[in-house]
């Protein structure tokens, strides 16, 4: 298959490893939920994508893409409200042709709006994504996300209630937040009490602190996959690690351009690393957010970064062997892809 439309992009059968619930919330849901709870928003829907949404205009940081967070968490103000942008993601994702989405969540950032208990929020997550999954034909895995800025024992809830829940769909722990400034090793105790009882680990690293970062995430706390880990050709050292491991790395584009964190879209480093023999993989990160889908992100890696269409779809597969799943409904996900890209 030779894709040389937006639509040829989208019909791609795809992976997403690395996408943030928080991140995907439709503009039009988020104006139900403010009239319905009265919530005070600019008068016009330019004016409030704004707030939520990162413009052509904006002054591109990571502060700036975080601010838009901020807003979003007015919006979690019902179990109703979790549910439906729960489903409302997988929907979304099943229209970009994803055939495999692990979604994250922050149950933390759910619960805060309307002091939510954590066990609940992550139950009607879960609850939500079981049902979205079969009606929309999608295979859905949840992984639940904690802030390394945030108390070691708020972090514990969640990774004690997403042991609880691995029956429910919860297959990994995903720690984000201010890496320049908290370090990763006081989780140390958590990380392995994950890894003991089953699940897997998924660590943000490299995308605003340095190669240090990836290599502690590597080294230290063992982790499966790094999100982003834009600056892992900046050390020499961590570059062979990552390769020789064979590190899945869950890359998302359009997110480090919009977050600062590279200076232009065509300086990615995403076609270096796969030049040095890194194992990398095509996300979106925060869809609603950055403004884009998954089709949208592979024309960006062909047109834009110049990767070849048959490294690509090499990606797509690497996204499904780096998938949190059995051995079994892996290799099943594998073929049927491998069969639907030959075409």
């Amino acid at each position: 298959m030779l894709a040389t439309t937006r639509d040829d992009f989208q019909a791609m059968p795809k992976v997403e490893l690395h996408r943030h619930l928080e991140g995907s919330l439709r503009l039009e849901t988020m104006m139900e939920v403010a009239r319905k709870h009265g919530i005070t928003l600019p008068v016009s829907l330019v004016s409030f994508s704004r707030l939520v949404q990162v413009q052509d205009e904006d002054n591109l940081t990571f502060e700036n893409f975080l601010s838009k967070f901020s807003t979003l968490r007015m919006f979690y103000r019902s179990p109703d409200v979790i549910e439906r942008i729960t489903r409302e993601a997988i929907e979304d994702a099943a229209k970009d042709n994803v055939r495999y989405l692990e979604l994250r969540f922050s149950p933390v950032a759910l619960s805060r709006a309307e002091r939510f208990p954590l066990h609940d929020v992550m139950d009607w997550v879960c609850e939500s994504a079981k049902n979205a999954a079969k009606k929309y034909g999608v295979m859905v895995r949840l992984i639940s996300t904690f802030n390394r800025h945030e108390t070691i024992e708020l972090a514990e809830q969640v990774v004690w209630l997403s042991i609880d829940r691995m029956d429910k769909g919860i297959v990994a722990i995903d720690m984000a937040g201010d890496e320049a400034h908290f370090p990763a090793r006081p989780f140390l105790t958590l990380f392995n009490e994950a890894r003991q009882a089953g699940l897997k680990l998924t660590l943000h690293a490299g995308e605003w602190g340095g190669p240090q970062n990836i290599r502690e995430a590597i080294e230290q706390l063992s982790a499966d996959r790094i999100g982003h880990g834009v600056q892992v050709l900046d050390d020499k050292y961590t570059t062979d690690l990552a390769r020789e491991r064979n590190i899945p790395f869950e890359t998302c584009l359009t997110s480090n351009y919009q977050t600062g964190a590279i200076a232009a879209i065509w300086q990615h480093p995403a076609p270096r690393m796969i030049a040095a023999g890194l194992n990398i993989t095509l996300n979106t990160d925060d869809p609603s957010i950055s403004q884009i889908t998954l089709g949208g992100e592979y024309r960006v890696a062909v047109e834009e970064l110049k990767i070849p269409m048959g490294t690509l779809k090499e990606r797509i597969l690497a996204g499904a062997q780096a998938a949190f799943l059995p051995d079994a409904e892996k290799m099943n996900l594998m073929e049927t892809l491998k069969n639907e890209l030959s075409r």
